[in-house]
């Protein structure tokens, strides 16, 4: 690399290693923990690229950004935050900013992207985002640092002020339509209606046409499409092609893979019509570590709708961590709720917690504490609570690779903290090849202390 990178953050540690990292890459570096220093900088003509923390001493570091971008078009600002909230990713987005990385970081990562920057060719500077983005924020649990939201967040960011039809997939109670309607209040037709509406909403001679009529170049959600009959798919389908390239944005949600039924009696026009860009929402059992974060959200809004002032105990908040949660976020909410209400101090206890989640075992997913003298029985032992816990029905597929990434993560975790997070100690150890392990380390969110994440 080579360039000037002006580095603002209020944390000493981030500031001093970004330094010697971008350093040994080949850059000039500037660092402050001032945003007022970091202007002066800008000002004065400093810099090929900005990488700026948003909560500063003097500031807010996402409010710099259209000011930079007055003062010098075309500068690149990355920016990194552990405000790990959809509305960073979005604001950051709306204000131009050139990326968007969640703390903790992956350095590497950081790395490439900030190479990337130096390479591009200037872009003219987009508007400041609009103030009612935060106000949106306020009813919006779309919280997680983990990998599969911080994509979320992104591919969020890219289609809500596009055209595209949207469909939104995944399990009950994750919070897809919160989802569509998250991208409809933070576009640009926020100030225009917003429309539910399912089959039965299709019925009648005028039922496409008024759903049209009320939306008024808002947005139309189909809920659940994936329930629709024949005849209300056909009406979609007349609807969407009546509406040409006019009208509101059409937007759907499904717990099904439609895909996957376009042999099975749903319509292939009408799926091509509505996956325009598809947005998967991960099961909370699949983001295991944004549950503390969702579940302290929760505890926050209960308190500030009269609630009482609560918090977990460690041992309560690792029993919520590990519970598997089939009903994803809209249970976990339900249960923080209960909680609020009915414990009688101000810590919630792990037993209160194990009352009201059924004594479920500890694990996300099949994950867990396994006991016993044969890890084989343990295993087998702890599966089976797991599939009794479902109450008869299947848990959700891709069990195979849950198990495994639930062995995989913490035979890793414990073999690098017994190397000292040193890799190829640690690969020789586990008798793989150390590419594999980097490999994994990477996709299942591993942090190394010794040298690869930031906190």
């Amino acid at each position: 690399m080579d360039g000037t990178i002006l580095v603002a953050d209020d944390d000493r540690t981030i500031r001093t290693v970004l330094t010697q990292a971008l350093t040994r890459a080949g850059c000039k570096v500037h660092a402050t923990s001032s945003l007022m220093t970091l202007m002066r900088w800008v000002d004065e003509g400093k810099g090929d690229l900005v990488i700026s923390d948003v909560i500063m001493p003097d500031g807010n570091g996402l409010d710099m950004l259209p000011k930079i971008g007055k003062a010098r078009p075309g500068l690149p600002v990355i920016v990194i935050s552990a405000q790990n909230t959809i509305m960073t990713a979005i604001q950051a987005t709306e204000a131009d900013a050139y990326d968007y990385l969640p703390k903790p970081f992956d350095l590497p990562d950081l790395m490439k992207r900030a190479s990337r920057a130096l390479d591009r060719k200037a872009a003219p500077a987009a508007p400041a985002p609009d103030q009612d983005l935060d106000r949106a924020n306020e009813e919006l649990p779309m919280i997680g640092r983990t990998p599969a939201m911080q994509a979320l967040y992104r591919l969020v960011a890219r289609v809500m002020n596009t055209n595209l039809p949207v469909l939104i997939t995944g399990e009950s109670g994750t919070g897809k339509s919160l989802i569509a309607r998250a991208i409809h209040d933070l576009s640009d037709r926020r100030t225009l209606p917003f429309v539910t509406a399912t089959g039965t909403d299709l019925m009648g001679a005028d039922g496409p046409a008024d759903l049209v009529g009320r939306a008024k170049g808002g947005s139309i959600l189909f809920d659940e499409v994936g329930d629709f009959d024949a005849e209300a798919q056909a009406r979609v389908v007349r609807m969407l092609d009546a509406l040409g390239g006019s009208g509101p944005r059409v937007m759907a949600t499904s717990q099904t893979d439609l895909e996957a039924r376009l042999d099975d009696g749903f319509r292939s026009d009408l799926y091509y019509r509505l996956s325009g860009a598809q947005i998967d929402v991960p099961a909370l059992r699949e983001r295991v570590d944004d549950i503390p974060l969702l579940a302290n959200h929760f505890l926050g809004r209960a308190e500030r709708e009269g609630g009482n002032l609560r918090h977990f105990s460690t041992e309560a908040m690792s029993l919520i961590r590990s519970h598997p949660w089939p009903g994803n976020v809209r249970q976990l909410e339900n249960i923080v709720r209960r909680l609020v209400a009915t414990s009688p101090a101000e810590e919630i206890t792990r037993a209160e917690v194990e009352g009201v989640t059924g004594n479920a075992p500890t694990a996300a997913g099949p994950r867990a504490a396994l006991s016993g003298d044969n890890l084989s029985e343990a295993v087998e032992k702890h599966l089976k609570r797991y599939f009794d816990l479902h109450g008869g029905e299947l848990p959700a597929p891709g069990l195979y690779q849950r198990v495994l990434r639930d062995v995989e993560a913490p035979l890793i975790e414990i073999a690098l903290d017994a190397t000292g997070g040193n890799q190829a100690k640690c690969a020789d150890l586990l008798g793989i090849n150390r590419n594999t392990l980097r490999k994994k380390i990477t996709d299942l969110d591993i942090l190394v202390t010794r040298r690869r994440k930031l906190m």
